[in-house]
Formats: structure tokens, sequence, C-alpha cells
């Protein structure tokens, strides 16, 4: 709203109207110039002074509830809210203006809400699926044991094992969870100096028997430095790397190779995990580090996890301040890289 409608220029409009009016009615009675100019300044300066008296109370006090009452619901009677000022040249405007603020707030908030909703719903959904496919693998293999293959020598065994399979998986997930929730809870890093060569040569070292098994090569690129020191919480860049790499070699190409290049990035250091397997179709990018998301859920069931390796990896990273991010293509293959602050 422009100043156009504020108190004063009503004021000053009505009082130029009324003063006008009245020098007229002099003039005409009295002939006389002196006279009905001294009258015009007069009623001028009198009507003036009343308008702008009445016109401002009369907002203000009534605007003021309408002013308070937005402080309130903006800040939940948290904190203490802001007063209109009496002398304000366009109450009307700085309310318009609180309101629409207000406003675009409320549904910025509405909307933040919405997708907290569709999030949990599907979380949910994500997570019941999960526990149930195992919890119900175990209780069939145990019904059956109990309705009299535990005699049969010939089965008992092997259902006992498939059973504890599942017990695994689901020992997994809780534990996957439970470590997502403590690194939202924001619990304490224990930083110190980590060498990022030593630490990947020694998750190479205990993931050699399952890249093996695939007959795919783990490497370090040779232009790295021998010593690549950054300041971070070593298990937890530990389980970085292994969420990582185990991740490569699950959906790398048999007979391929996994690369871990290092590269400067000034105040940071920026870690990259390549490999040349099937790729990941780019619509799948923005949502790969959300939890229990699959991009293709049947087959990644098959290849074992409990679905939130690259969660905690983002959850671990973000909890050093620092960023996460993945590019991949078809039929080349995916790189995962990730910054931490240099050493």
């Amino acid at each position: 709203m422009s100043k156009n409608s504020s108190p004063q220029f009503i004021a000053l409009i009505a009082s130029l109207l009324a003063a006008s009016l009245s020098s007229i009615g002099v003039g005409i009675f009295t002939l006389e110039v002196l006279a009905t100019a001294a009258n015009f300044v007069l009623v001028f300066a009198v009507c003036y002074f009343v308008f702008s008296y009445l016109l401002k109370e009369f907002i203000h006090d009534r605007i003021k509830l309408i002013y308070k009452n937005i402080y309130k619901f903006k800040t939940q009677g948290s904190k203490s809210y802001g007063a209109l000022n009496k002398n304000e040249a366009d109450p009307i405007g700085a309310v318009s203006k609180e309101v629409v603020e207000w406003m675009l707030e409320n549904r910025k908030e509405v909307n933040e809400l919405k997708e907290q909703e569709n999030f949990r719903r599907e979380f949910l959904g994500n997570v019941s699926h999960e526990l149930k496919t195992p919890i119900q693998t175990i209780q069939g293999y145990i019904h059956t044991l109990l309705d009299g293959a535990l005699d049969d020598k010939n089965v008992n065994s092997l259902f006992l094992n498939k059973a504890a399979k599942s017990t695994d998986r689901l020992a997994e997930l809780v534990t996957d969870l439970t470590s997502i929730s403590a690194l939202e809870n924001r619990g304490l890093l224990k930083t110190e100096s980590v060498d990022l060569v030593k630490l990947t040569l020694d998750v190479f070292e205990m993931l050699e028997i399952r890249a093996k098994e695939k007959d795919i090569s783990l490497k370090i690129a040779k232009q790295n430095p021998k010593e690549v020191i950054v300041e971070a919480d070593k298990a937890k860049i530990h389980q970085v790397l292994v969420n990582l790499i185990v991740n490569a070699i699950k959906y790398g190409k048999v007979g391929g190779s996994i690369r871990v290049k290092f590269f400067d990035m000034d105040k940071n250091i920026l870690t990259e995990i390549a490999d040349d397997g099937e790729g990941i179709a780019e619509e799948h990018l923005p949502r790969l580090f959300e939890r229990f998301y699959r991009t293709d859920a049947g087959r990644s069931r098959d290849q074992g996890g409990s679905g939130l390796g690259l969660a905690i990896v983002k959850h671990i990273i973000e909890a050093h301040n620092q960023t996460i991010n993945v590019r991949s293509t078809i039929g080349i293959g995916s790189t995962f890289g990730f910054t931490l602050k240099k050493g």
C-alpha cells in the first residue's frame, strides 16, 4: 500500500477540502481577501491537526490488536512481539506487509510439514516391509521345524541356517537404524588426524576376499600422494569407506575395478570412489541417499544389506559438516565423492 493512503495524506485532503469550502463561504459574505485567506489558513491548520489525530488514533488502536495477534502467531507465544509504531506513516501498509510475510512463512511451514508427513509415511512403510520379510522367513522355518521337520536330518540344519541368516539380516537392520538415530541426534564425533590412504588400504584388506569373489580389483590411483591427512572421526570414516566400497563391489561388474582418488580442495580433501559397473539411471540420483531407497528393489534385496548403507554414509559426512555427491552414467559406472576438512 502506498503512502498516498496514509492517515496524513487523508487528513491533508480532508483539511484542504474543509478549508476551501469554509473560505468560499467567508469570501462570499465578507468580500475581503485577507479575511478569506486567514480563514483558509486557520481552518486548514485546525482540521489537519484534528483529522490527523483522530485518524491516527482510530487506525492505530484497531490495527494494533491485529499487529499483536500476528506476532503472537508468528512467535507461537514463546517470544516477545514487536509493537506497532504509533508514528508509523502507513500503519495499514505495515500490517499488510506483516500479513503477507506471515502468510508466506505459514505456507512454507505447511509445505515442509506435508513433505515430512510423506517422508514419515514412506519411511514407516519401508521399515514395515523390511522387517516383515526376515520375520516371516524366520517364522516360516521355525513353524516348519516344530511341525516335524526338526526330526528330519535332511532339512533341519538347512532350515536352521536359513532362519539364522534372516536373523542376521534383522540384526543388521536394527543396528543400522540405531546408527542413523545416533547420528541424527548429533552424537559427539571423536575427531583426530586420520590418514585416508592408510585407512583406505585397511578397508581394501578387509574386503579383499569379497572383491575376489567377483574378480574385482581394488586400487588407489597412482597419482595420489602416499599420505592424505584429514581431521575426522576415524571409526566413522572407516564405516563410510566400507559402505561405499561394499556398494561398489555389489553393483560392480565381474572382472572390473574400483579406484579411490584424493583431491586437494584448498581447505578440504575430496575423496572419490569410482566403479565401472552398470551405472545408475539419472532419475534415481536425487533420492539415492534416502533410507531404504533402492533403484531396483528385487535385485537390491538379492544382493543383501539393509538398504541403509548410503543413508548412514550421508549422515556421517553431514555430521562432519561436509558434503557427499554422486554422479553416474549407465553402462560406464558410478562415482561417489565426499569432502573432509584437511588436517
